[in-house]
């Protein structure tokens, strides 16, 4: 047991922890699982959109870092040119200063990619984006198109207001579904389609506030109607009025009350611990887990993530990476890096791809034996590194993640904020940093709150894409754009009287968090480790018990 150098709390080292540190020659962390995680999650800022310049050509553009901070930034498409050449900012190592002082001021120097995506079409306003089409304010997704307002959406199509989705299709208000089709307002579901309000649901169809049902249809609160009275309560509805949809969104949720929850959500999960857990093995403490091997403390471990620790987004054949956050795609021993797309054997590095063999780098784009951004040979490469590991450790630095002081965004900007969330005040104390930047309103005809808004969808006039709306809860303006009108018209779905900021916010906080509780199966009374608290008020069983409920 060692005791955190931030929260002073006890966390466990264990035997087999210490051979993966001395597999890849890293000391032992000094901070507790958690503290870790929170500070590499100071490094990510996924949905806050800013309007800027291009530090290249002054052209306008849009960016994750806001135009108040100390950074270059490049639109993508001139990052990836030959106009910017990272060798360009290479220094020399100074053993006079701390590592991390070198390092801030490289990263401040290089230039930064405004949004980060690869091959995709008339995306401009999503980022960490891959082989999309027509989609506006997704993150983190692939293969999909024409989606609005998602996060962690994986070959979808029309899907809006969404998270973690996979294989859907003209769905809205889901998180957590496989393989659905015009699903709304449903989480945790499979196979399932033409449906409302659905919640653990396998291969359900044409049925309405059901919860734990498999293989069923024409089922409303889980009571099997006919044909004839199922189209007859459907045809009754009217949730284009936003007066009737919060009726049934209440109801639903006080029904769910009823209904037990399997302890965590996994499947096909071999001696694995943690939530969200699909297809995989040997996962200690991970969150959002699919196809993954042999990792520990990690979120987002996908796609042939295998051997890797203490990480924050690692997939696509991602192996022995540790304390790194957003680094795969075939990327292999990397320490202590943020974003490495394509990389091997990198430590302490920033926005690398393609890259190999380089140690405290930035914005590197197909370099090799690099250190500052400096070019050097392989014989003095090797050499140089030695020396510097020894300088940090005699600074205290070596085996730390990069200081979130350093970090180019407010902790309320960033992905720690949604899972760790503190005020201003909290936040200063603590050690990161805070942004007070305040984009400019939207310009608009005409603002009106949200509760002056027609109840129903045919009283909302044509003309409500010139005008701002402001948010019923936050008062934050927000405008809608067309095609999002399209698909609630389409849907006949009531438009939104919330921000799209606090409509993800919402979806989060109704997962599950990124920890476990000690707690007892309300059925058989068997001790679990489970990600629902002892506070919440679901009834949690045992996989056992849950299976004997529910099939």
């Amino acid at each position: 047991m060692k005791s955190c150098q931030k929260c002073h709390l006890n966390f466990e080292i264990t035997q087999e922890d210490r051979n993966y540190y001395e597999k890849i020659e890293v000391p032992e962390p000094t901070l507790c699982p958690r503290c870790r995680a929170q500070r590499r999650l100071a490094w990510r800022n996924e949905r806050k959109l800013y309007v800027t310049q291009s530090g290249l050509s002054g052209k306008r553009i849009v960016s994750v870092i806001s135009p108040d901070k100390a950074f270059k930034v490049y639109e993508s498409e001139e990052w990836w040119s030959d106009q910017y050449k990272p060798l360009d900012y290479g220094r020399e190592f100074d053993f006079k200063r701390p590592f991390f002082e070198q390092f801030s001021a490289l990263l401040k120097d290089v230039p930064h990619m405004n949004l980060i995506g690869s091959n995709n079409e008339n995306c401009g306003y999503c980022h960490l984006l891959a082989n999309c089409k027509h989609c506006y304010m997704i993150v983190e997704s692939s293969n999909n198109e024409d989606c609005l307002y998602g996060y962690w959406l994986q070959k979808c199509l029309a899907a809006v207001d969404t998270s973690y989705t996979h294989n859907s299709q003209y769905v809205y208000e889901v998180d957590n579904c496989y393989n659905c089709y015009n699903l709304k307002w449903s989480s945790d579901c499979t196979n399932s389609s033409d449906s409302y309000f659905l919640k653990n649901c396998n291969g359900v169809k044409n049925s309405f506030g059901c919860v734990n049902l498999q293989q069923k249809e024409y089922c409303i609160f889980n009571e099997q109607k006919t044909k004839e009275e199922y189209e007859a309560f459907i045809s009754e509805l009217d949730l284009e009025s936003h007066e009737q949809l919060n009726h049934w969104k209440k109801a639903f949720e006080e029904f769910k009350l009823q209904f037990p929850q399997k302890y965590n959500h996994s499947l096909n999960a071999e001696d694995c611990t943690g939530d969200y857990i699909i297809n995989s093995r040997h996962c200690q403490d991970c969150y959002h887990a699919h196809d993954a091997e042999f990792c520990k403390y990690g979120e987002h471990v996908w796609r042939g993530s295998r051997n890797n620790m203490d990480v924050s987004t690692a997939g696509r054949d991602a192996e022995w990476i540790y304390e790194s956050i957003n680094t795969g795609i075939s990327s292999n021993n990397v320490q202590f890096a943020v974003q490495n797309w394509s990389c091997s054997d990198m430590r302490y590095s920033y926005g690398c791809f393609n890259s190999q063999n380089n140690f405290g780098c930035v914005g590197l784009k197909r370099n090799q034996y690099c250190i500052l951004n400096k070019q050097y040979t392989k014989e003095e490469y090797e050499t140089l590194v030695e020396k510097i590991i020894e300088h940090m450790k005699q600074t205290g630095e070596w085996g730390e993640f990069f200081d979130p002081q350093f970090s180019p965004f407010g902790y309320n900007e960033t992905v720690a904020q949604e899972q760790y969330p503190l005020n201003k005040e909290e936040a200063l104390e603590k050690g990161f940093t805070w942004s007070d930047y305040s984009p400019p309103p939207p310009n608009v005809e005409r603002t009106i709150p949200a509760q002056k808004l027609p109840d129903h969808n045919k009283d909302i006039p044509d003309d409500v894409l010139n005008w701002a709306i402001e948010c019923e809860v936050s008062q934050k303006p927000f405008k809608l754009i067309k095609e999002e009108l399209n698909f609630y018209h389409e849907h006949k779905i009531p438009i939104p009287r919330q921000h799209p900021d606090l409509r993800h916010e919402k979806r989060i906080k109704s997962r599950n968090p990124n920890q476990l509780w000690d707690r007892t199966c309300d059925n058989c009374q068997k001790k679990l480790q489970s990600p629902y608290s002892p506070e919440k008020l679901d009834k949690v069983y045992c996989e056992a018990c849950y299976l004997e409920k529910v099939y």
